[in-house]
C-alpha cells in the first residue's frame, strides 16, 4: 500500500520550512532508519528518517523548494511492484461551497410571501428548512436556481423533511416573473445617515532604495529571529544589572588545567573561558533558583534542573544548545559536550531536544574583543548573561593602583520574575565564584 511521506514539524515553532535537498532518488529502497532528505527549519538544517521500508515512489516537493507547509505531503513511498499513483491524496478533497451569492434566510414572522399575481401578501408561508443553517436544496436544484435567477428563500419544498428538489424549481419556472421577490409595497423611511468617520491618514510611504544594493533574502531563521526578538523586546519588560570581574585567578586554574590533560584519547580535555563561565553561572543558578525561572500568567515556574542554553553563531543567525544540568557536570565534561555541541550546530546536526527549551542563556562575546554589550532574553527564559572579553584594566586594590584582567558581564533579566535586589545578588555571587574559580572544583 502506498504511504504519503509528510513535511515533519521538526521544532514547536515550525511551520514551514524548505526541503534543502533529497538523499534518495525516485525508485530506490528505502528502509526504517534511513536518511532520506535535509529540511531548512527556523532553527537549523536537519535530517529526516523514514519510518516505513518500501520504494520511494515519487518525489513531490523538488529540492530546494522553500515555504513547504508542515504536514504537506513531499513524496509517496510504495512496495515493491506498486504504482506511486495508488498513494492517497494528500488532504480530503473539500466539500463542495455553497455560493456566497444566496441570499439570507428571511424572519418568518416578517417576510411577506409572493402571492400569485406578483404581489406581496401578508399571509407568511412556511420557509424552506435549513441544514446547518443552510437552506435544505438537492445540489441539481441549487445550480437551475441559479441559472435562472430564483431566490430560494422564496420557495417551499416538496421533498423529503421539505428539501427544495428540481421539480420545485421547475414549478417555479413555471410561474414566470411571479417566482422572483417583489418589493415591498411600501418603503420604509430610510434612516438618517451618520456622519461619516474621517478617513485615516495614508502611512507615510518608504522611501524606495535607489543607492546600489544587493537583496539576500531572509532565511527561515533569520524570519523566526526577527520575530521572536521583536516579541521579547516589546513584550518582555528588560532589567539591566552589569558588573566588572576579575578573572586572573580564573586563567590561571584554566591554564593549571588544562596542562594536566592528556594529550589526545577519551580523557583529553582543552577548557575555554566559556566552559569555566558556563560552570559558573549553573553554580549560581542552584544558589538562587529564583533566576532560572519562566513567567506565566498563573504562576512562575521554577525548574528544577539546570540546563543551559549558550549562543552559537552559525551562517544563517545564531542557535542555542542546551548544557542540561550543568551544575552537576564537571569542567571537563562540559567542555567537550559545548564543543560537540558547537561544531554540530554549525554544521546544521543538532537534534530537537539539544536546543529546545533551557532555563537561562549565555551569550559570549568575549571572543570578538567587545568591551560591554547587553543581550535580549529568549523567551520563555527569564534571564540572560551578556559575557565581553576579558581585557587589562586599572584597578584600585588596597589604596594602591594595579593592573588585573576584567571582563564586563551584563544580566538581562524579565521584570515580572526577577526584580533588581535579586538579580544583583545573583551577579554578585556570580562574581565571587569567578574570582574564586577554586570553588568549582568542590
Amino acid at each position: 500500500m502506498a504511504t504519503n511521506i509528510l513535511m515533519p514539524a521538526l521544532s514547536p515553532t515550525m511551520t514551514e520550512g524548505t526541503l534543502a535537498r533529497w538523499l534518495k532518488k525516485e525508485g530506490e529502497p528505502v528502509k526504517a532508519g534511513d536518511i532520506i532528505a535535509e529540511i531548512e527549519t527556523d532553527k537549523a538544517t536537519m535530517e529526516v528518517e523514514a519510518v516505513d521500508e518500501g520504494v520511494l515512489g515519487r518525489i513531490v516537493v523538488a529540492a530546494g523548494t522553500a515555504g513547504v507547509k508542515v504536514n504537506d505531503v513531499i513524496a509517496v513511498l510504495v512496495e515493491p511492484g506498486e504504482s506511486a499513483g495508488a498513494a492517497p491524496s494528500a488532504k480530503p478533497a473539500p466539500a463542495p461551497a455553497t455560493p456566497k451569492t444566496e441570499p439570507p434566510v428571511p424572519v418568518q414572522a416578517t417576510t411577506p410571501s409572493v402571492a400569485p399575481g406578483g404581489e406581496a401578501s401578508l399571509n407568511p408561508q412556511p420557509l424552506p428548512p435549513k441544514e446547518g443553517g443552510r437552506i435544505a436544496v438537492s445540489p441539481l436544484a441549487r445550480r437551475m436556481a441559479q441559472q435562472a435567477g430564483i431566490d430560494l428563500g422564496s420557495l417551499s419544498g416538496s421533498g423529503p423533511n421539505g428539501r427544495i428538489v428540481k421539480a420545485d424549481i421547475e414549478a417555479a419556472l413555471s410561474r414566470g416573473p411571479a417566482a422572483k421577490p417583489a418589493a415591498a409595497p411600501v418603503a420604509a423611511a430610510p434612516a438618517p445617515t451618520p456622519a461619516a468617520a474621517p478617513a485615516p491618514k495614508p502611512a507615510a510611504p518608504v522611501p524606495a532604495i535607489t543607492a546600489p544594493h544587493t537583496a539576500v533574502p531572509n532565511s527561515t531563521m533569520r524570519k523566526v529571529i526577527a520575530r521572536r526578538l521583536s516579541e521579547s523586546k516589546q513584550t518582555v519588560p528588560h532589567f539591566y544589572v552589569s558588573m566588572d570581574i576579575e578573572i586572573d585567578a580564573l586563567l590561571k586554574l584554566r591554564a593549571q588545567l588544562n596542562a594536566t590533560s592528556p594529550k589526545d584519547g577519551p580523557g583529553a580535555f582543552k577548557l575555554s573561558v566559556n566552559d569555566l563561565v558556563i560552570k559558573a553561572a549553573a553554580v549560581a543558578l542552584r544558589r538562587f533558583p529564583n533566576v532560572n525561572a519562566t513567567w506565566t500568567e498563573d504562576a512562575i515556574l521554577q525548574y528544577h534542573d539546570v540546563d543551559i542554553s549558550v549562543a552559537v553563531s552559525i551562517p544563517d543567525g545564531l542557535i542555542t544548545p542546551i548544557i542540561r544540568k550543568a551544575d552537576q557536570k564537571g569542567l571537563a565534561a562540559i567542555s567537550n559536550e559545548m564543543k560537540d555541541l558547537a561544531a554540530r550546530a554549525k554544521a546544521g546536526k543538532l537534534k530537537p531536544e539539544e536546543f529546545q527549551g533551557g532555563g537561562f542563556s549565555i551569550s559570549n562575546m568575549g571572543m570578538y574583543g567587545v568591551r560591554d554589550f547587553s543581550a535580549i532574553i529568549n523567551p520563555p527564559q527569564a534571564g540572560i548573561l551578556a559575557v565581553s572579553a576579558g581585557e587589562q584594566r586599572p584597578v584600585v586594590k588596597d589604596g594602591q593602583l594595579a593592573v588585573a584582567t576584567v571582563m564586563t558581564c551584563t544580566l538581562s533579566v524579565d521584570h515580572r520574575v526577577v526584580d533588581g535586589a535579586l538579580a544583583a545578588e545573583w551577579i554578585a555571587a556570580f562574581k565571587r565564584i569567578v574570582e574564586e574559580p577554586l570553588s568549582l572544583m568542590l
